[in-house]
């Protein structure tokens, strides 16, 4: 429980009312009676304004600067918030960060079910890091921690804030170019995970593919690096390999996830965790909607829906490329479904033709959505509807459908549609085409 009465790391007046928490949210439609309001400043509001509303939902109590009911009232609530976190950090016998250009959810998923650790859910802000923080420091655990970043500073802002114990780096590519400017930007920024809080100890680790960028650094996965798992095979019925002699199978999983759960092994052996008890749960690992879950039936859907750099896309067509039709028998096709990726750049253009020439190599067949239709696939369409019915159209028992696109979450659905993002609705009309509109 969070008990706004027990010594807290900040000056803070509590109001008599002020009750114990079971979880913090800075989002007043998730207060209610078990969950606690913190007001911090937004783009357009400041949670000021929800404080009302949280209370009338019931929270326990709500840090803020306002004098109202159940206040923990401070002169900084955002202040407030990442000091307390930091001290219930402290209270973790272990924490790992984890950053990348693509594949940070799936390692964190991997690392976390290897330690039997906690780890947050999907959203990675600095306020959910925070509250997660908080909300399970304490709880005797490792902690596992998605670090992603989007602009200059950011991630020494992370790490002041999470203190990792472990920092890994899965990944570097080309991903949020606007704001981080070159490849070499993205691999020095993401970089600082590996250095701790001013150049204090941690223990790096990088994936291969990332290697280059971090000469000396130890590096886990398969083939020439520090930690690799051996003579791994990836069928579509998943991927199997062997660490330090011990086999591990991961169903439905593709080369990413058996690198992910290398690292996962690496660390929960570092940490004195039997290895087997490790890979056993490793079996069975679920990551978020989205990220590579593979829907099986007479043609089979992969939804890597949820978000897509050039590194990453490259990666999903790579596992696509290894299907040989969802019937097992090789008539089946495999078919890229490709949207626009966000955040390129001025070299958005060229990337996106790059990946399109790459998913053309890989799949029998590649549609394109949106914006770079074109430069994406070899049938293109300009908004995700007239996708959806040719796509519809052209699918067949046996074949092996790859859906990947950035979210872009904050655009309305309109914009969404004719850019060509968050494809989850073609996963949802491929499903409910096949199964019925009983599918999940």
């Amino acid at each position: 429980m969070l008990d706004p009465r027990a010594p807290l790391p900040f000056q803070a007046t509590v109001h008599p009312e002020a009750r114990a928490a079971r979880r913090l949210t800075w989002d007043s439609r998730e207060a209610g009676p078990d969950v606690a309001f913190v007001a911090l400043p937004g783009e357009r509001m400041h949670g000021n304004a929800f404080v009302e509303r949280a209370l009338a939902a019931g929270a326990p109590f709500v840090l803020t600067d306002l004098d109202v009911p159940r206040a923990v009232r401070v002169a900084d609530a955002q202040a407030a918030l990442f000091a307390w976190a930091r001290a219930e950090r402290g209270r973790a016998p272990l924490v790992v960060g984890v950053t990348g250009s693509a594949g940070k959810t799936t390692a964190k998923s991997y690392v976390a079910a290897a330690l039997d650790a906690l780890f947050m859910p999907v959203f990675n802000t600095m306020p959910a890091i925070a509250c997660f923080l908080i909300e399970s420091g304490g709880a005797g655990q490792p902690l596992v921690v998605e670090m992603g970043i989007d602009r200059v500073g950011e991630m020494a802002e992370l790490v002041d804030l999470v203190r990792p114990d472990v920092g890994v780096i899965t990944t570097i590519g080309p991903a949020h170019l606007e704001q981080l400017g070159s490849i070499e930007g993205i691999a020095r920024e993401k970089g600082v995970i590996l250095r701790g809080v001013d150049g204090g100890p941690v223990r790096a680790l990088v994936g291969a593919q990332a290697a280059a960028f971090y000469p000396g650094v130890d590096r886990y996965g398969f083939g020439d690096v520090t930690f690799a798992g051996e003579d791994l095979r990836v069928t579509p019925e998943g991927a199997s390999f062997s660490f330090a002699g011990v086999p591990v199978s991961l169903p439905l999983s593709s080369t990413v996830q058996a690198e992910a759960a290398v690292l996962g092994l690496v660390l929960a052996r570092e940490a004195g965790v039997d290895v087997a008890d490790a890979a056993s749960r490793l079996a069975g690992v679920s990551v978020p909607g989205g990220r590579y879950r593979v829907h099986r039936g007479r043609f089979t859907v992969i939804d890597d829906a949820y978000n897509a750099s050039p590194v990453a896309v490259r990666a999903a067509l790579d596992a696509l490329s290894g299907w040989a039709g969802a019937d097992g028998d090789g008539a089946g096709r495999r078919i890229s479904v490709l949207g626009r990726m966000l955040e390129l750049g001025p070299t958005e253009r060229a990337l996106h033709a790059e990946v399109g020439a790459y998913a053309r190599e890989r799949a029998d067949l590649s549609f394109g959505v949106g914006a770079f239709a074109a430069e994406l696939g070899e049938r293109a369409f300009a908004t995700v509807p007239e996708l959806v019915g040719a796509l519809l159209a052209e699918v067949r028992d046996g074949d092996v459908v790859l859906i990947k696109a950035s979210r872009g979450i904050s655009w309305t659905p309109e914009r969404r549609a004719q850019e060509g993002v968050g494809l989850d609705v073609v996963v949802s009309a491929l499903l409910e085409a096949r199964d019925g509109p009983t599918s999940a």
